[in-house]
């Protein structure tokens, strides 16, 4: 069965006027179960993890800081969010949500948070929206719990996953594989195991031309146990913050591909959303759907 973190607090209210589109945690799940790819069944509630979990990934400092709301100015308008307890609360169950979709993954091959991608989140910083890495800290739950030894994560993200890079970059356990806009946020970008750096405008064709000669290999090289993707849907021409060509078809054509290529190789993947700034929110919504009408058609 096809399980999927969800939990109300992902909808945080956010000044009238704000850039992101907090809207999609509650209608995504509403249109999936609209349409009847999913029951409530499908649907588990995340929890406030043990901190143990989050410490295994970011400094105690840095987390002290987020939970006594005591970050300095410069660094909390870095992340875009005013802090408050709720949003700090709604970090760490997004997290929580990715560690237990991370256990679904391994029993039924796949797993989703309607929430997470959060990559730009570093060891000791926030930034872009992102203030804990809830991908790495599930790599770091697999391997503290032994349930996997190589991790791949495959972040498809307009953005470039800094944060991620960043937290391991000396870890050979995990493999990042970062394919995004070269001309796009951050500035600065990090070092990943592998970066694709793709020109303004990339359609389809050439993106999944990209993509289809470079997982594959990925996966025959590494030999990964487990897969984390990042599967954004800002690499849509409509995208606000994006700069890439790519359509609602094609994003979906990249799910499929990244979905059944870890079917056939029998490699669990978890799935956290990451971002999507189209002006239409049916958009961004629809994009999102496919992921996860994907998950139920490949595994299911």
């Amino acid at each position: 069965m096809l399980k999927i973190a969800h939990h109300e607090i992902y909808a945080h209210p956010l000044p009238k006027g704000h850039r992101f589109p907090m809207i999609k945690y509650e209608l995504l799940p509403q249109q999936l179960m609209h349409e009847g790819t999913c029951t409530d069944e499908n649907f588990f509630t995340p929890r406030i993890p043990d901190t143990s979990y989050i410490l295994a990934v970011h400094t105690k400092e840095y987390y002290n800081s987020l939970t006594h709301l005591s970050l300095e100015k410069k660094a909390a308008r870095k992340i875009g969010f005013p802090l408050s307890k709720q949003l700090i609360d709604r970090e760490v169950i997004i997290a929580d949500g990715t560690i237990k979709a991370s256990e679904y993954a391994l029993k039924y091959g796949i797993a989703m948070n309607i929430a997470g991608g959060t990559h730009h989140a570093y060891t000791n910083r926030g930034e872009a929206f992102c203030l804990l890495n809830d991908q790495a800290i599930g790599a770091r739950y697999l391997f503290a719990k032994k349930l996997a030894g190589k991790v791949l994560i495959v972040d498809l993200d307009v953005h470039q996953g800094n944060g991620t890079a960043e937290i391991f970059e000396n870890d050979p356990a995990v493999f990042t594989f970062s394919m995004h806009g070269a001309n796009n946020y951050p500035f600065k970008k990090e070092t990943s195991d592998l970066d694709i750096e793709l020109p303004n405008q990339t359609n389809d064709q050439e993106y999944l031309k990209i993509l289809k000669n470079t997982l594959p290999r990925l996966i025959e090289d590494q030999q990964p146990d487990f897969v984390y993707y990042l599967c954004g849907v800002d690499i849509l021409s409509t995208d606000k913050l994006g700069k890439l060509g790519c359509t609602v078809s094609g994003c979906k054509e990249r799910d499929r591909f990244v979905l059944q290529t870890c079917k056939d190789q029998k490699i669990p993947v978890m799935c956290s959303m990451g971002g999507g700034y189209s002006p239409d929110i049916k958009t961004i919504v629809d994009a999102h759907a496919n992921t996860f009408r994907l998950a139920q058609d490949i595994f299911f």
